[in-house]
């Protein structure tokens, strides 16, 4: 991956005169520079506060430059000093950027001042220019000494480093086992991409939205965001929630790491707080501080259960609560950043509007096919109930942004996903599909042949730079990708625990790098029981995470984690196991069963295995076999508009009275089967199973 590209412009939080960093921003695109300029950023902890650069540029020619916009009676020569003394002291503590005993990074700091108030005694230590001069003051700036030190430092500014894992792996004895080839993939110099960058640090005056694929870095970039929001206005009140609830951790750990580095403390819990969506009993929740502040009792999940059913419960809850909000402004948040947003009602979202002040800045990420109980994520009107319109402006920061480069999956392991979760090379036909067919090159696909037009066949590859050139040079797709077909769960269950005893011996792995995936969140608490059975017998320690653990974790160190779908939403481990993968296979509802195996087979960082049982597994079996045979290509007809409706008709959820109608017709026609079966009834007795026959042929030849 190429990382020196064109100039990339990221608008932090400034204070100045924009005028001023937009002339900046126009001299370095004239010189064509390589890089990324920052503006208002970082901020950076000093011994007693923290100090925020006005301009940065990360380059390899000029180099490191740090601006600096002279205010009325400054002194700027003293300013230049404190910047340079925090700048330095914040990278020599990156191993990687000395040189010796000193920085290996040389630092340039520039003052700009009015058009002919320059000051004559300006010279190379303290350079001082306005925008018309500044070209020539670029000139005799230091460069970079090393071409490799770009990435280096782009990943200390960022703040990247700090999430690198603290794994020793001091148990790997063998260069070619699977330990020594994650030890090589984590020890990886972790970079934000350029739209990463714009993400995390652009926060416009209003709403945004962020797209990406699983894997793709939602999850950091709101907690690098959050705390970058938190050390630049430590007087606003921000909110991070999510629906996954073993998120909380995962972002209290991000969060804390990002906030030391920016302002060398820990945050104000009081004015950045960590929030699930709904709450419980004993923690708040979105729901439930809104609920509070218009005097309403919060519903409990069993009451919400009993009045709109186990998968409409939170919906049914947020409706009432949006209802008796709507034209309220309650105004107690200045930002709030939502996670998965894919798994939120709209109702919740003009509650969030009612919590939030103006400008109404208020960030949602999310991936549309890992929405386990909708058919697609709405448009922001339809979100907010009022008329809202994304822009992005080359001089402003982007309110619509997606995320194409997936860091977590292989590019074998999401084609696959994405090939089953749409039901691409399914012989009944595709199950879903994007609105745009444009949605394939922005998540980092591109066309191999055809076009992307509806009706035509196209065959799409993951694009060379939609995912880290290391997976290419690592594993290969029949080592990162296979699937098994058991007879029986329990010859399953005996399976998937011996491939782990031969990760764990064999493979160098630890047990927490492994996790298994339940794909029926109803029964995934007596599946993990028989499993256990299997793990037990080879004194393979495991956890149900949210269940035999503590509710907001998700990970316990040296046990292999078992888990619904769910609780593995927004987490990942190296190596994943989907289990009972034929519960998704056929159903009523297959646009929800279909995302939840998309879902589970993208919590895999390197390798993941499908395993499932029976006809279910067969059919499964049939398309992952297309996949692999196509080269992990994609070839399909795109569809037209009336087959995608058809499709959200056939393959959408089913209200309660509908699946009670299903239940009673699937057991009355058992109950036929078996009379004939026993010769009870004969079927020429019976015109009206003929007829059945007929309807559906006729259905099948519609669909």
């Amino acid at each position: 991956m190429n990382w020196l590209t064109d100039l990339d412009v990221v608008h932090g939080s400034s204070h100045h005169n924009p005028a001023v960093l937009n002339g900046i921003t126009k001299i370095l695109r004239q010189a064509k520079i390589q890089g990324t300029f920052y503006i208002g950023y970082p901020v950076m902890a000093s011994s007693d506060s923290s100090l925020t650069v006005d301009a940065l540029l990360v380059s390899q020619t000029p180099g490191f430059v740090a601006f600096h916009v002279v205010e009325p009676g400054q002194d700027y020569r003293e300013h230049q000093d404190r910047l340079y003394y925090v700048l330095e002291a914040t990278l020599k503590r990156h191993e990687s950027l000395r040189s010796g005993r000193d920085l290996g990074v040389p630092i340039n700091i520039v003052s700009l001042f009015p058009e002919g108030d320059v000051p004559h005694d300006a010279n190379a230590q303290y350079p001082a220019a306005s925008i018309s001069t500044l070209t020539e003051v670029l000139h005799a700036a230091a460069a970079l000494p090393d071409e490799t030190l770009y990435r280096k430092l782009s990943a200390a500014i960022q703040r990247v480093t700090t999430i690198k894992p603290t794994k020793k792996r001091a148990n790997i004895t063998r260069a070619d086992s699977k330990g020594a080839i994650l030890r090589t993939i984590e020890k990886e110099i972790a970079n934000l991409d350029r739209w990463q960058k714009a993400a995390a640090i652009e926060t416009p005056e209003g709403p945004q939205r962020i797209r990406g694929l699983a894997g793709s870095g939602k999850t950091v970039v709101l907690a690098l965001k959050a705390a970058y929001l938190h050390t630049q206005h430590p007087d606003w009140k921000i909110a991070v929630t999510f629906h996954t609830r073993s998120l909380y951790q995962q972002f209290k750990d991000l969060i804390e790491r990002f906030t030391l580095e920016h302002m060398g403390d820990k945050p104000d819990w009081q004015q950045l707080q960590i929030v699930h969506s709904w709450g419980s009993s004993a923690q708040e929740g979105i729901y439930s501080i809104a609920c509070n502040a218009v005097n309403l009792l919060p519903t409990n999940y069993l009451t919400a259960k009993s009045r709109y059913g186990s998968l409409r419960a939170f919906a049914g809850v947020c409706d009432e609560l949006a209802a008796a909000v709507k034209g309220t402004p309650l105004d107690l948040f200045d930002a709030v950043l939502i996670d998965e947003a894919q798994d939120l009602p709209p109702s919740f979202f003009r509650i969030i509007d009612a919590l939030t002040k103006q400008p109404k800045r208020i960030i949602w990420a999310y991936d549309e096919l890992q929405n386990l109980t909708e058919t697609g994520m709405a448009s922001p009107p339809e979100l907010f109930d009022r008329d809202i319109t994304l822009t992005n402006s080359p001089d402003a920061p982007h309110q619509d942004i997606i995320l194409p480069v997936c860091y977590r999956n292989t590019p074998w392991a999401l084609t696959l996903a994405h090939s089953l979760g749409f039901g691409l090379f399914r012989e009944a036909g595709i199950v879903q599909h994007f609105d745009e067919p444009s949605m394939w090159a922005e998540i980092g696909y591109m066309a191999e042949s055809g076009v992307l037009d509806a009706g035509r066949e196209v065959t799409l590859v993951r694009a060379p730079r939609s995912y880290p050139q290391f997976f290419s040079d690592l594993l290969s797709p029949s080592e990162a990708v296979a699937s098994h077909a058991f007879e029986s769960r329990d010859e399953q269950y005996a399976w998937i625990a011996k491939a782990i005893k031969r990760n764990i011996e064999e493979d160098e792995l630890d047990p927490d790098d492994i996790m298994v995936v339940l794909t029926e969140p109803i029964t995934q608490k007596s599946e993990y029981y028989q499993l256990r059975r299997h793990l037990d017998a080879m004194d393979i320690a495991s956890e149900l995470a949210g269940i035999t653990n503590d509710r907001d974790a998700f990970l316990q160190p040296g046990s292999v984690t078992v888990s619904g779908i769910y609780r593995a939403k927004g987490n990942e481990a190296p190596m994943v196991y989907i289990a009972n993968a034929d519960d998704c296979a056929i159903g009523h509802e297959l646009i929800r069963l279909r995302n939840i195996l998309f879902t589970g087979i993208t919590r895999s960082r390197a390798w993941v295995r499908v395993c499932g049982v029976g006809r279910g597994m067969a059919a499964l079996q049939t398309e992952i076999d297309r996949v692999v045979n196509n080269g992990f290509k994609l070839t399909f007809t795109v569809p037209t508009s009336d087959e995608l409706e058809r499709m959200r008709r056939i393959n959408r959820d089913r209200t309660k009275q509908e699946k009670g109608q299903i239940r009673r017709a699937e057991k009355s026609i058992e109950e036929v089967l078996e009379l004939l079966r026993q010769g009870v009834i004969s079927a020429d007795a019976m015109p009206q199973l003929q007829e059945l026959i007929n309807e559906m042929q006729k259905r099948k030849a519609e669909e």
